[in-house]
């Protein structure tokens, strides 16, 4: 009995593998055209776009996993069913539950990793990416400059470079500052580099000039060989992370300090979130039985299941879109969270009473009966 559990379970984790794979490169190629903005106007490395696309993926792999349990069990059942692999268990005088525990058990195993992903790797992943978010919108050298065109990045300040090397190098920097004495700045530079002076930002240019003209008309002209120009008041902003419901722990969830304002606006938005994390995970299990049920909770056919399996596709899409309404509804108040786990745990209901009120089919398809038949009668 173990040797045909470890079959079973051997023939679903190879096309769950298949599916959640597939399924999480469409979601990683969607993922990266979206955060295509970060190298076309932030000018950021490829290093620094694939690790956000990367810290991105435990959620929308929480999100997946349910979807490839029930594509790739409809798959495999299926063809267990067709081949008769499935009948034959049945004929060997297994029960029902000693059929689909396999099943079962692989499905809850999926449920309790994305348990795991969806309470601790997804808010820290989701952590460190807001951190390198909030570096690259804070990046002067992004913002400070783009290529080929005039820039006002601050007010009275305007700031031209004709070309913008990889490493940050500033060709042919031109920059005209205005104050509000009425008096105005220009700078000439061949090169230039955001850099760092005594823990400030400044902006390095090298091999250029200075004009000034004072609120008394007076014009004054310099040359220099390395000037730096001070950018701390462009930096002078109070500007914090802050942290999304997706991007915090459970005890930040169902516990937060109601001594901040923004959580006290937010509280009913913490709590259904931190329920949708726990009741998120039981959807594998549902789908699971749900495609156990549409495989092995009607009789057997020669002529295939393409009916029941479009019956029980349809129903897990209804049962996912109103988990999402639930989660939504629950934002609103907070008793409505209960439905959270109500409509997955109906559904596996659902699902193993469809399965366990058909009566077994132990029918073993004969190619070769009117073969036998006639050897009978010789």
């Amino acid at each position: 009995m173990r040797l045909i559990d470890r079959y079973l379970q051997r023939q679903l984790l190879g096309p769950i593998a298949l599916a959640t794979l597939a399924l999480t490169g469409v979601a990683l190629l969607s993922q990266t055209l979206s955060g295509l903005d970060l190298i076309v106007n932030q000018r950021q490395s490829a290093l620094v776009f694939l690790k956000i696309t990367l810290l991105a993926m435990p959620q929308l792999i929480s999100m997946i996993l349910p979807i490839a349990v029930f594509v790739a069990a409809l798959v495999a059942l299926n063809r267990l069913h067709t081949e008769q692999e499935i009948v034959v268990c049945f004929a060997g005088g297994m029960s029902r539950w000693r059929v689909i525990s396999p099943a079962i058990r692989l499905a809850a195993t999926i449920a309790f990793i994305a348990l795991l992903v969806n309470l601790w790797v997804q808010p820290a992943a989701y952590r460190e990416m807001r951190q390198e978010l909030f570096k690259v919108r804070t990046d002067l050298a992004s913002t400070l400059v783009r290529e080929g065109e005039f820039t006002e990045p601050a007010p009275g300040l305007t700031v031209y470079a004709q070309h913008v090397g990889g490493s940050g190098d500033l060709q042919n920097l031109f920059i005209h500052q205005a104050k509000s004495d009425g008096s105005s700045s220009t700078y000439t530079a061949q090169t230039g580099r955001v850099s760092k002076s005594q823990g400030r930002p400044v902006l390095v240019m090298k091999n250029g000039s200075i004009q000034e003209f004072s609120s008394r008309g007076v014009l004054n002209y310099l040359t220099f060989d390395e000037y730096i120009f001070d950018l701390s008041a462009l930096t002078s902003s109070d500007e914090l992370v802050h942290y999304k419901p997706s991007d915090r722990y459970p005890h930040e969830l169902f516990f937060p300090d109601l001594t901040q304002d923004w959580e006290q606006r937010n509280r009913l938005d913490l709590l259904a979130e931190g329920h949708a994390r726990i009741a998120t995970p039981l959807y594998n299990l549902a789908f699971m039985a749900m495609a156990l049920s549409a495989i092995i909770g009607g009789g057997f056919s020669r002529l295939g299941y393409g009916r029941r399996i479009a019956l029980t596709g349809a129903a897990a899409v209804v049962v996912r879109v109103l988990g999402f309404q639930a989660q939504a509804a629950a934002e609103g108040a907070a008793w409505l969270n209960v439905l959270q786990y109500a409509i997955p745990l109906v559904a596996m209901a659902v699902a193993f009473r469809s399965i366990f009120r058909q009566r077994v089919s132990r029918y073993i398809d004969i190619t070769r009966r009117p073969a036998r038949i006639a050897g009978a009668r010789a």
